[in-house]
């Protein structure tokens, strides 16, 4: 389903964007236990083998059960010293 790979990767990446344009520095993606396991389907299903995701678009994954089927972009150094540093959307619709 290279749709929905291309769907996250796409959400990612603009995620990212958003808070570069915002002066934060991305280096970050925390998923949920569902998230995870429909992207790693994806993945596999792409190119083959039973690989895990370390990585999507240049930045680190992090499985955060909390989140079930959504994923957080965040900037690890300023996340909690205020608002903003992080952009959430989903990942299983």
């Amino acid at each position: 389903m290279r749709g929905n790979l291309i769907r996250i990767l796409s959400s990612v990446e603009e995620k990212a964007n958003e808070l570069k344009l915002d002066g934060y520095e991305p280096d970050v993606v925390l998923v949920g236990r569902k998230a995870y396991e429909f992207i790693r389907e994806q993945v596999n299903e792409e190119f083959g083998g039973d690989e895990e995701v370390a990585e999507l678009s240049g930045i680190r994954v992090r499985i955060v059960e909390e989140l079930e089927g959504d994923a957080v972009v965040i900037d690890s150094k300023t996340l909690g010293m205020g608002l903003g540093g992080a952009k959430r959307f989903k990942v299983v619709l």
